[in-house]
């Protein structure tokens, strides 16, 4: 059960960011912070959360972290409102391979935690 809800959360997060990524300028968030922590944020908690959904599955969690920033910032192109730039999908890869770090270091620590010794 805890999966599928990992699973269901990763890839409804992945469908906000391509949305906020693609839409119209307008429909984007306000940022809370700089606009580069927002975009590295988001797609570190988008790796660890497949990370969770996926954990046999690293190398491919970080191909489509990296696919999705990429592919994302180009997209943009077919919004005359959107400005992409590879700068913003290098963060964007940085966040997501940061999380991917930090979601395989969680979950381990947590399966070894719930696996631990009981002698």
């Amino acid at each position: 059960m805890t999966i599928r809800l990992f699973r269901i959360g990763a890839w409804l997060a992945l469908a906000a960011i391509v949305f906020v990524t693609v839409s119209p300028i307008g429909y984007r968030p306000r940022d809370l912070v700089s606009t580069n922590f927002d975009r590295a944020a988001a797609y570190a908690v988008l790796s660890a959360l497949f990370v969770f959904a996926y954990p046999r599955h690293r190398w491919a969690v970080a191909a489509l972290v990296v696919l999705v920033a990429g592919g994302a910032e180009l997209f943009q192109y077919l919004s005359p409102t959107r400005h992409p730039q590879l700068m913003d999908a290098a963060v964007k890869a940085a966040g997501g391979l940061a999380g991917l770090i930090a979601g395989t270091l969680l979950h381990a620590g947590m399966s070894q935690r719930g696996s631990g010794d009981r002698s």
